[in-house]
């Protein structure tokens, strides 16, 4: 499991910041204004109907105290407790009713999350994979903080760290695409590309980055996706780090393809990065818990399933948690 530190150096080296505004690694379409009001004013168009799933309520005891293995419980769409060895991880914290900057008009949740801040066990580390509403959750992340002050490291990505220090939190760790920093004697992250666009505001297009996350953990490497579409960045990723034991992969908000494409994967994509990545065993996220894009919500398990069983892949290989599970990879 030795990393190759000097590619990893040099490709951290590589410019992707040009004129104030991050570029992906490879060169994707820009769709703006007018391809988005064309996708949302297309004749006939409607969102799809939501659907509340079953919500599993997580055992306090068992998440005070886990196992020795690691342990994973699924709080909604691409919100997950990860829990390894004394170290308590969640991941882009989202538990609002709406993914939204406005609390009476936006994506509405579904199904309720998980946990509360309140439910949580002590919390150590948060990752941050980029700064859409779906993602960063500004009274989630105040409610965090609140509870846990300056024991709480959360870790961003480039050009993130203001938002934060304008809300009193300083106890970060920005990183740029390919670059780590320990944790401890024992634990390392590092921050991957992925391939995706960041912005809060109609103005701040790409101001800051957007990304993965890899927490490499006393043999154990653990993955978070993020929010993605498909490039080669994921081969790369393989190249340096497989194996990797436990991956977050999105398989949802994918349609229409002409506009998705670019930014968020397809449940056959996902299958790709899992295979990419060198991943041991994925578990499904950003499904099932807001209504984004115009697939029907049940459809990205499905279509996961199907994908699965043309490559060969056994479901247990690439899970789909229940909302609220608890649950530990073998």
């Amino acid at each position: 499991m030795t990393i190759n530190r000097e590619r990893l150096a040099a490709l951290a080296a590589e410019r992707h910041f040009y004129r104030g505004r991050y570029r992906n690694l490879d060169p994707v379409p820009r769709h703006g204004l007018g391809d988005f009001l064309r996708w949302q004013l297309a004749p006939g168009r409607r969102f799809p109907e939501g659907k509340r799933y079953t919500l599993l309520r997580p055992d306090g005891h068992l998440l005070t105290n886990p196992p020795d293995k690691p342990q994973l419980t699924w709080l909604g769409h691409a919100s997950f407790l990860f829990q390894y060895r004394g170290l308590n991880v969640l991941t882009d914290p989202v538990l609002s009713e709406r993914a939204s900057p406005f609390r009476l008009v936006g994506p509405k949740r579904y199904t309720p999350p998980a946990l509360t801040v309140a439910d949580m066990p002590p919390i150590h580390l948060v990752l941050i994979s980029h700064n859409h509403y779906d993602h960063l959750d500004e009274p989630t992340v105040r409610q965090l903080h609140r509870r846990f002050g300056d024991s709480l490291c959360f870790c961003v990505p480039k050009g993130l760290s203001p938002w934060f220090e304008k809300r009193g939190i300083h106890n970060l760790v920005e990183l740029g695409w390919w670059q780590s920093t320990p944790l401890s004697t024992e634990n390392e992250v590092f921050c991957l590309p992925t391939q995706h666009f960041s912005g809060r505001t109609p103005t701040d297009t790409n101001t800051s980055l957007w990304c993965s996350w890899l927490l490499d953990m006393e043999g154990f490497r653990f993955y978070f996706g993020g929010d993605t579409g498909y490039g080669k960045v994921f081969r790369e990723i393989g190249e340096l780090f497989a194996p990797i034991d436990l991956a977050l992969l999105p398989i949802g908000a994918y349609d229409p393809r002409w506009f998705m494409a670019p930014v968020h994967v397809a449940p056959e994509e996902s299958v790709r990065i899992h295979q990419d990545i060198g991943a041991r065993q994925s578990v499904a996220m950003h499904w099932g818990t807001f209504v984004l894009t115009d697939e029907p919500m049940d459809e990205p398990p499905r279509r996961l399933r199907m994908a699965l069983e043309r490559q060969g892949i056994s479901e247990s290989e690439f899970r789909v948690m229940q909302h609220g599970e608890v649950w530990s990879p073998s």
